[in-house]
């Protein structure tokens, strides 16, 4: 059994001039005042744009990003309705071949001390549910039947693409104080992402989140 810690992968190349020029150009269709554009109008005509609430504008960009983390987590990001998913099937992908190390691969819970008897626990818990998933593969059951017994704790790789109205939702959502530990942990990943690539779009949940001090974001 593989323990590793969760990860983000931005499969679109973050271009942040590339975006406000687009967002730019469709908005100021809605006001016809496309003869404002200049080299440095984006900035300002998308703060604008935020902060009168017309985020229409921003859904005339998407960005796909990959997600390495637990089924647990993936179950809370694909109930962002307004987007577009590819997962790893535990169907069709039996942990049993050599491709997949002939383990499974688990997620590190993030509240949880390494030297911690819930750690412990934890690691025992999986490292049994390993155990049950190949005896039944050995016993003739399929991938799919044999599932059954995998923990929430599995690695799944989750591909989100999202228009960037969706995009802030998602992130003032999963960034919050509210949010499920692990969920968090990805979410301020893409937005640190986000706000170095094209800090105006992200600005108010960047300093709402990961900008004040926060002892579970490193």
């Amino acid at each position: 059994m593989k323990i590793i810690q969760p990860s983000v992968e931005f499969i679109t190349p973050l271009n942040g001039p590339a975006v406000i020029e687009r967002l730019e150009q469709c908005g100021r269709v809605c006001y016809k005042s496309e003869d404002r554009i200049t080299q440095d109008s984006g900035i300002k005509f998308l703060k604008g744009i935020i902060k009168s609430g017309h985020e229409a504008v921003l859904e005339h960009c998407s960005i796909t990003v990959k997600f390495i983390c637990d089924r647990g987590v993936s179950h809370e990001i694909v109930r962002h309705r307004l987007a577009s998913y590819c997962q790893e099937s535990t169907r069709y992908c039996n942990y049993s071949k050599e491709k997949f190390g002939r383990e499974i691969t688990v997620i590190a819970p993030c509240y949880l001390e390494v030297t911690s008897n819930q750690w412990r626990t934890w690691e025992h818990a999986c490292a049994m549910a390993e155990k049950a998933y190949f005896s039944l593969l050995d016993q003739g059951c399929t991938p799919q039947e044999a599932r059954a017994v995998l923990p929430n704790s599995l690695k799944t790789e989750v591909v989100m693409t999202a228009n960037i109205r969706e995009w802030r939702h998602f992130l003032q959502l999963r960034c919050s104080e509210a949010a499920h530990p692990q969920i968090r942990e990805v979410a301020t990943q893409v937005l640190r992402g986000f706000y170095k690539a094209f800090p105006v779009l992200f600005d108010d949940i960047y300093m709402e989140t990961v900008v004040q001090p926060r002892e579970d974001i490193k």
